[in-house]
């Protein structure tokens, strides 16, 4: 049925049109404009690009197996990304703390710049501050889109469309299936992030670091709301972010739960603060200095694929033909923590400790023409907790991209596309595919060797 609205602005199709900025957009918008002469439109609803990536957090986890060996599992143009950065004296190599192997930190402010930098330098299209709203399927399976910003509503015909937009919002309104999380398990927990300064660091080391916060955490008297969490150092002197405040039992598709939710973790954020300045060594003078600009949100819609990844399939550490991207990520499963059970649920992957994930797994059911990249990709529950690392979704946005220029430049439908040609130029843009031999070498004077 065609959707009608009062004073709507028609703008000029597109080829291949990205809903969502984050870094799964991002990648799938620039690998779409890099690799072909198609007319690539990115919306975001912010006024920033990155997603989590920008707006709570400031570790790209991924790149790196965990563990003394770890191997460099992620490459292409997320690359590009991190060699941008360390070019600007961005980043720094986080060790392998809390699990999650070696983490790639930055600056997030200058890392919204810098996807500024690379989308205009594409010739991308490129709307901040639009939201969608409305999507309506043509006969000819291209759609119509329908977006609300400051100059009022417009609508856009694509081709083909990539739905990064985390929520899935565009496959919740063009009628493709999914499970909501907390549907059959547990959702995981929402994060407010926060970020300290005048932090003395040198003192919190001596003091025993991650250690001691550990132990103070289980021992205070202090009403947090979570046991666990992690403070670490970032790019800018003295300052510290962490991943602590837990919000549970809450669904962040109803606005009125994301509404308590954002509260609560703000609540929560300066509950934290106390704590750390009564009782952590070296934050005595340390003040709250920025929160997420939103709350962190894990999963909620998570779109049935061709393939849908499962536990079973992470840990058999197997690498199939289909593969578009590999993962060594744990499964980290923020829990609700009843009952004496951790709140962070931990297992690692076996054996070689990688797996490979399949292309269906970017492909909602039968779909034609449309890609879903991002914490919206079809994954169960347990599989969706180890494969949401921003390594990998901007690896899942570097294929997306390429399958969309291949749908189009070959006629192919997105659920049948040749994958053997879409590996082929995966490997041209220097995508890793296959388990690497050698451990990476990860301190800081090899960072060339690493993302070259």
């Amino acid at each position: 049925m065609q959707n009608t609205y009062r004073n709507i602005a028609t703008l000029p199709s597109v080829d291949i049109l990205v809903i969502g900025a984050g870094s799964s957009g991002c990648m799938a918008a620039l690998s779409a404009a890099e690799s072909s002469g198609y007319l690539v439109m990115l919306v975001e609803r912010y006024g920033f690009p990155g997603g989590s990536s920008t707006q709570m957090l400031d570790t790209f986890y991924g790149f790196f197996t965990p563990g003394d060996s770890p191997r460099k599992i992620v490459g292409g143009l997320p690359d590009l990304v991190v060699n941008e950065l360390d070019g600007l004296g961005e980043i720094f190599l986080r060790p392998n703390t809390y699990g999650a192997g070696a983490g790639v930190n930055y600056n997030p402010e200058r890392l919204k710049n810098v996807w500024d930098s690379l989308i205009l330098r594409s010739g991308i299209r490129y709307l901040l501050h639009t939201t969608l709203i409305d999507v309506n399927p043509l006969t000819d399976g291209r759609y119509e889109c329908i977006f609300w910003n400051k100059s009022g509503l417009s609508q856009v015909t694509a081709s083909r469309v990539i739905d990064a937009s985390g929520d899935a919002d565009f496959c919740h309104l063009a009628g493709f299936a999914y499970e909501t999380a907390g549907e059959k398990e547990p959702a995981q927990s929402m994060t407010t992030t926060f970020r300290m300064a005048n932090v003395d660091l040198e003192a919190y080391e001596k003091a025993g670091g991650k250690k001691i916060l550990k132990e103070l955490m289980q021992a205070t008297a202090e009403p947090l709301p979570r046991k666990e969490g992690s403070a670490h150092a970032m790019n800018v002197k003295s300052c510290i972010s962490t991943v602590a405040v837990k919000v549970a039992g809450l669904n962040a598709l109803n606005v009125e739960d994301l509404t308590k939710a954002e509260t609560e973790g703000r609540k929560q954020a300066f509950v934290f603060e106390k704590f750390f300045q009564k009782e952590v060594p070296g934050y005595a003078d340390a003040k709250i200095i920025g929160l997420s600009n939103q709350i962190g949100v894990r999963e909620t819609r998570r779109v049935y694929g061709e393939h849908r990844l499962t536990k079973s399939e992470c840990m058999a550490a197997s690498i199939p033909d289909s593969s578009i991207f590999l993962c060594g990520a744990p499964i980290e499963d923020h829990r609700e923590g009843k009952n004496g059970e951790s709140e962070t649920h931990w297992e690692y992957i076996p054996g070689s400790g990688v797996y490979g994930v399949p292309y269906g797994t970017i492909v909602p059911e039968k779909s034609q023409t449309v890609w879903m990249v991002g914490r919206c990709f079809s994954a169960t529950h347990d599989a969706h907790a180890s494969c949401r690392s921003m390594a990998q979704t901007m690896a899942m946005g570097q294929a997306a991209g390429l399958a969309a220029v291949q749908s189009l430049s070959r006629e192919e439908a997105a659920s049948v596309i040749d994958i053997k040609v879409l590996r082929n130029s995966l490997y041209k843009a220097s995508a890793v595919l296959e388990m690497p031999g050698n451990p990476a070498k990860t301190g800081a004077e090899e960072w060339k060797h690493n993302f070259m």
